[in-house]
């Protein structure tokens, strides 16, 4: 399903981590002809996005996300680390994006939504 993000841009990251609904949104646009996406992730367990700081511009390169089972169910492979396993842990989502800024992600809620893009809806009011 996340595969035609693949050349989106990173326009936004949103990360709360204060109160007990913890979350991170992710916005990726494409341009005006393509709507937004927001892929927002809550009940996190591990975070990190990386960026080097000449990069204006943050294309994804490569965008996953695979299912984290309970177990006794195997993890892939790089998750284990990460996310210390142990009974009663919920099933979990990882989400990897890769390219000038990589953001990794495991969280117990993925929501994955599109919306009109803000040009897109500045050249509808100008019509």
């Amino acid at each position: 399903m996340l595969a035609p993000l693949v050349g989106y841009f990173i326009s936004r990251i949103s990360f709360e981590a204060f109160n007990e609904d913890d979350s991170l949104e992710i916005t990726l646009r494409e341009g005006p002809s393509k709507p937004d996406v927001v892929i927002s992730l809550s009940g996190l367990y591990y975070a990190t996005v990386s960026k080097p700081p000449e990069i204006s511009g943050c294309f994804v390169d490569e965008i996953s996300l695979a299912h984290l089972p309970r177990t006794p169910h195997p993890w892939p492979e790089g998750a284990v680390g990460r996310v210390g396993r142990f009974d009663g842990l919920s099933e979990l989502a990882w989400l990897q994006i890769i390219g000038p800024a990589e953001v990794d992600v495991i969280a117990a809620i993925v929501t994955v939504y599109t919306a009109m893009s803000d040009d897109e809806a500045s050249a509808d009011e100008r019509v």
